[in-house]
């Protein structure tokens, strides 16, 4: 992950982009800017998630960008900008309500010339073209509010059910309706592999920033598996007591998330095959940190990571020579 933005550098990025937006020529030109800018947002937090979506199609990719910067920025609302629980939902409510008004534009360019935020103003025109559920978004925003008044969830179902659903599961529906499946009949098969995806990948993350998450009053370890070691309530990643206890509830979620890669991986031929490519790439490569932190003997102690060379390792050789073009900007 690169540096985080402030506030003042998210609002900096809206401002100059709505500008470019504005003047632009034409819809495709103003459309170019638009995801430029969502590429920049994505290549700056996810070395990753940036990778593998470079295999996909130009068409698809640049939708995509655009889905990463519409789920991160509201996250930063409630991780990092400096305001209150209250000054977060606050500001998570305005965004919901830009996000309304933005579907009701047969023109997202209109909708940013008229002063609505960027990310829900080219947000709504990803759903529009493929025809997403608009609740679904709405969905993840009420994740994002939980998240400014964290409470603790007790089972793996109750975590599922109350968050990994809107923070996780519909941002894998998002995509699936980018991707597209294979023929109509498999769409069914498509949902079901970005929700098993989904779940893995937010699990994983969740494993990798448990000391993160602590600080921020946030505990996404299940309270029953916590019980089974010992432990419950608002965890201390700090005590060198609970060290060996909560590894051993990272090795269990570790083993839980596997078990929904490989359920991914099972449908991945569902999907349209231009995206197979980026799709098994995101599994190989997320799989390998999860794989990574189920084993180490570090645990909670440091925030795991997948060595540059591991990632390569993960991607299809045949597709190396996009990846100096996607950091020279080409993609």
């Amino acid at each position: 992950m690169g540096s985080l933005w402030t506030e003042q550098e998210w609002q900096s990025l809206e401002n100059n982009t709505r500008r470019a937006v504005t003047s632009a020529r034409s819809e495709s030109d103003a459309w170019h800017v638009m995801t430029r800018a969502a590429r920049s947002v994505l290549r700056n937090y996810s070395t990753s998630f940036f990778l593998v979506t470079r295999f996909l199609p130009y068409a698809k990719r640049v939708q995509v960008d655009v889905i990463y910067a519409a789920v991160r920025y509201p996250d930063e609302v409630v991780d990092t900008f400096p305001m209150s629980p209250e000054q977060r939902i606050e500001q998570l409510e305005a965004y919901r309500s830009a996000y309304r008004t933005g579907l009701t534009y047969s023109s997202w360019r209109r909708a940013v010339a008229d002063g609505l935020p960027i990310w829900a103003a080219a947000f709504a025109e990803v759903v529009r073209r493929n025809e997403i559920p608009h609740a679904h978004y709405e969905a993840f925003l009420d994740a994002m509010a939980a998240d400014a008044s964290p409470r603790l969830y007790n089972t793996l179902d109750d975590l599922v059910d109350n968050y990994v659903y809107g923070s996780a599961i519909v941002v894998g529906y998002f995509l699936a309706y980018v991707y597209g499946a294979n023929k109509p009949g498999d769409f069914d098969r498509v949902l079901d592999a970005s929700k098993a995806l989904g779940i893995a990948l937010q699990l994983t993350n969740f494993l990798r920033d448990v000391a993160e998450d602590q600080r921020r009053g946030r505990v996404y370890l299940p309270q029953d598996l916590l019980g089974l070691e010992g432990l419950s309530g608002q965890i201390d990643t700090g005590d060198p007591h609970q060290l060996v206890p909560l590894n051993k509830v990272l090795q269990r979620m570790s083993d839980i998330a596997e078990a929904h890669y490989r359920l991914a991986e099972i449908d991945l031929d569902a999907f349209s095959p231009d995206c197979r490519i980026a799709i098994q790439a995101c599994i190989d490569v997320y799989r390998r940190l999860n794989l990574r932190i189920g084993r180490s003997p570090e645990g909670i102690r440091h925030r795991e990571s997948v060595p540059m060379i591991e990632k390569f390792n993960a991607l299809p050789a045949s597709k190396y020579w996009k990846v100096p073009l996607a950091y020279m900007g080409a993609l």
